[in-house]
Order: C-alpha cells, then structure tokens, then sequence
C-alpha cells in the first residue's frame, strides 16, 4: 500500500476515518490524501406510507437491511431483535433485501442464509421477517429506501470506512441504527443516526422500538441525515 501511496500523485478515499487511517497508521502525508464521498442517488425526502403500497407494506412498520449477505453482517442479531420489537409494535417487519455475498465461499455462503432462514422459523417470526434475495437495481432499491422507516446496520466489522449502504440510506433520509464502526460513527454523529452495541439484541431492540413508535424523533433524525449528505449526490 505504501509503494502504491508514494507513486501517486494523490490518493482518493471516501471518508475521513479512511484518511486518518491512511495519516495514522500508515504516516501518508495527509496534504497528499482527497476525500472523495461515498456518491448517493438524489431521493425526494417523503413520507413512507405514500411508497409501502407499491411493495404491498401498507400499514406496516418498515425496518430494512440492504446488501450483500455474508457472515458479519450482524442480521443475526437483528432478526433475534425482531420478537422485542413486534411485542411493542406488531406491525414491524423486517426486510433482508440483498443476494448472497459472490465473495463468500458458496457452501458458507448458503449456510449463513439458511441459519439465518432457520433462526426466523426458529422464533415464529416468518410473518415479521421477508427475505427478498437477489439483486436490486438503483431506481427499486430506492423504492424499498422510500419505503422504510427505520434502516438498520449491524455489521459486526468495525473497521469498516466506507459503506454504501449506510450512505444510501442517509441520502434517502431515514433513521438510521448502526454498530459504531469507523464510518458510520463519522457519518452519523451530530444526531444524524443511533449506534448501538455490536452483538446485541437488546440494545437493537430498545432503539428500533423507539424510533418507530417516535414519529417526530424519526422525522427528525432521517432529516438531519438527509441534509448532510446533500454534498454526496450523484
């Protein structure tokens, strides 16, 4: 990495954990690092009750995962999350939307959607948590965005310094609960989202339930997440 650094006239990262990183860790002179942001689509901030019909969630209290599938993601944690959460609001449902990672090992791969499948059943919430597996293009991926009201993130990595899912789903305005990694505790400080404990299905739980019986606090919150990633659009 530093042989690539010291043979470029500059060295483009998406955000400013990753420049720090870079700075150090690495000791890359910071004058010689841009930060280019995570690029988003440019969504009208709407309410999600005018969108859910279209995807047949009229009614429904919309909680959404979006990307590829893979071990870390932390959607454990979420769906052992989901019977807290439909005790305190019944109409929530859980959306995984995404296919299996390419990345992953094929046998890991299917056995990490098929743990996840089993936990579901395992719990009685098969009516609470839909699977939607495969991959969306940009214009329906902004549909299931509009249509959420709360986006959650519960990636077990950390050290992560970019994510396009978080940054689509501030540039569509939600209300986002995330694990604190790099990026997200970047992106959503200043009240523009909620951090949580890695792992834990409490802590998902009691954020999600308020933000979801919390009209005004989710308003506001997706809000102040949708201002600030006017500079990111496409």
């Amino acid at each position: 990495l530093l042989e690539l650094v010291d043979a470029a006239e500059a060295t483009v990262v998406m955000s400013q954990a990753a420049a720090d990183l870079l700075t150090r860790d690495y000791g890359v002179d910071a004058t010689r690092i841009q930060i280019v942001p995570y690029g988003v689509s440019d969504l009208p901030l709407i309410a999600p009750d005018t969108v859910k019909p279209r995807l047949g969630l009229q009614g429904k209290a919309v909680i959404l995962s979006f990307g590829l599938l893979a071990p870390g993601k932390g959607f454990e944690s979420m769906i052992e999350a989901m019977p807290a959460i439909v005790g305190s609001v019944p109409s929530a449902r859980y959306i995984i939307l995404g296919s299996t990672s390419p990345e992953t090992v094929e046998g890991d791969a299917e056995a990490y959607r098929a743990a996840l499948e089993s936990e579901v059943a395992a719990l009685g919430i098969a009516e609470q948590v839909k699977f939607v597996d495969r991959f969306v293009g940009r214009v329906e991926l902004g549909t299931w965005l509009e249509a959420a009201d709360v986006f959650v993130a519960p990636s077990l990595d950390l050290d992560r310094t970019v994510s396009g899912t978080l940054a689509y789903a501030m540039g569509a305005g939600k209300a986002i609960v995330s694990t604190p990694s790099a990026y997200a505790s970047e992106m959503l400080a200043g009240g523009r989202g909620r951090l949580i404990d890695p792992g834990s299905p409490t802590s998902l739980a009691e954020t999600i339930t308020e933000l979801l019986t919390d009209t005004d606090l989710r308003a506001a919150i997706g809000r102040r997440a949708y201002e600030h990633t006017r500079g990111m659009v496409w």
